[in-house]
């Protein structure tokens, strides 16, 4: 770390602790050269992930917009707002983890709705429709009837 004072590129870190968020760590610094002092802060650097639309276009992942169609599909429905925002969550972890920095819709899609089918169908069946697009009525009726069928 470069001296802010003299420009020395040695220093030694004479204390550590985490900041009140825990979204970084705080580091008092000693440089080698002018023995002055100086703090730095080190954080996790946030890898961005790009959602690939249906049309082939890119926009930046938001947690925000996967919670509120998660909100949007439970609404009226015996789900707490602590399920849908670990649903959000667990998704979100899983696109991550997935170490791909350009994940496409449908994936994030499916992923929520596989998450939602196990905590409320109702809600699952109202995502999918939006989700799939269902043009009539006997694509409806197909997703019922896998619904039931997989009980």
């Amino acid at each position: 770390m470069k001296c802010p004072y003299c420009g020395f590129v040695e220093s030694k870190v004479i204390d550590s602790r985490p900041t009140d968020e825990y979204s970084s760590i705080r580091r008092r610094r000693e440089c080698m050269k002018c023995q002055k002092r100086f703090t730095t802060y080190e954080k996790l650097e946030s890898i961005s992930l790009v959602v690939i639309k249906k049309d082939q276009s890119r926009q930046q992942y938001d947690r925000d917009k996967v919670l509120k169609g998660i909100i949007t599909a439970c609404e009226k429905r015996p789900v707490s707002l602590a399920d849908m925002e670990k649903i959000a969550d667990d998704v979100e972890s899983e696109l991550y983890q997935s170490m791909t920095r350009e994940i496409e819709s449908t994936t994030i899609g499916e992923k929520v709705m596989e998450r939602l089918k196990n905590l409320d169908e109702v809600a699952y069946v109202r995502f999918a429709s939006v989700y799939k697009r269902f043009e009539n009525l006997d694509t409806f009726m197909n997703e019922l009837q896998e619904l039931i069928n997989d009980k």
